[in-house]
């Protein structure tokens, strides 16, 4: 009956949301204040999933200028968990393929993400110089998953160098972000306990050229390696009480 419930409620919720979020877009499509105001909605989602959201934010984050965000990307209950993450003037980057997504891809480009072509290297190149040029010319942060793909539970996959390009190009800081383990997450029990969203320390890029790009990557997966076990322990010793 709860998962009947839910799956009832989520739907309800996301048509309405890609019907009202379309019509309240077309005032000033494409204006990056969309995500993060239409984001922070999709994040309430999470008390009827029956998971209590906690965000936290490490000094200096909210610090004014442009960044590049990275986060790790599990399935489809981050739409509802890392979107309470989201900062004022930031826009995603996802597959070009998502606009062809009946109300969701046009809901997506109306916000001002940016679509990038994933099955085309030499598009994707460019579209990292588009993403640099945004960032530069109208001072907007972007939101990258790299790793790519969804991880299903198999912990943090490798990343992808696109985010780190891009940060590196437009002089601007990484800042990881890292959402603990939601697989476990059922939509036919009542409690499914804390999923911790911690938005860490900035990781500057200053002084950095093109050649540092692999090691810029490596560093942050450490970083947020290191971050996932630690939110995944203080979870379950949470549970455990």
């Amino acid at each position: 009956m709860i998962f009947l419930l839910r799956i009832v409620a989520i739907a309800i919720f996301a048509v309405f949301m890609f019907v009202f979020g379309c019509g309240y877009c077309l005032f000033s499509p494409r204006n990056p204040k969309h995500v993060y105001t239409l984001g922070r909605l999709f994040s309430k989602m999470t008390r009827v999933l029956g998971v209590k959201l906690e965000v936290r934010h490490a000094a200096g984050v909210n610090a004014s200028g442009a960044k590049v965000y990275v986060a790790n990307h599990q399935n489809s209950y981050d739409l509802f968990t890392v979107s309470g993450a989201i900062m004022p003037k930031t826009v995603t980057v996802g597959k070009k393929s998502l606009v062809w997504m009946p109300l969701f891809g046009q809901f997506y480009w109306l916000t001002g993400n940016i679509l990038i072509d994933r099955t085309n290297r030499s598009k994707a190149a460019g579209t990292i110089g588009q993403i640099v040029s945004k960032i530069k010319k109208q001072k907007v942060s972007v939101w990258m998953f790299p790793e790519g793909t969804r991880s299903r539970g198999r912990g943090l996959l490798p990343f992808k160098t696109g985010a780190f390009h891009a940060a590196i190009g437009a002089e601007v800081p990484v800042v990881p972000i890292v959402c603990s383990s939601t697989d476990k997450i059922k939509l036919n029990r009542w409690n499914n306990g804390v999923v911790i969203v911690e938005i860490m320390p900035p990781v500057s890029t200053e002084g950095l050229a093109r050649e540092d790009v692999r090691e810029l990557s490596t560093t942050c997966r450490d970083m947020m390696k290191d971050k996932l076990i630690e939110l995944d322990a203080e979870v379950a010793t949470r549970a455990g009480k």
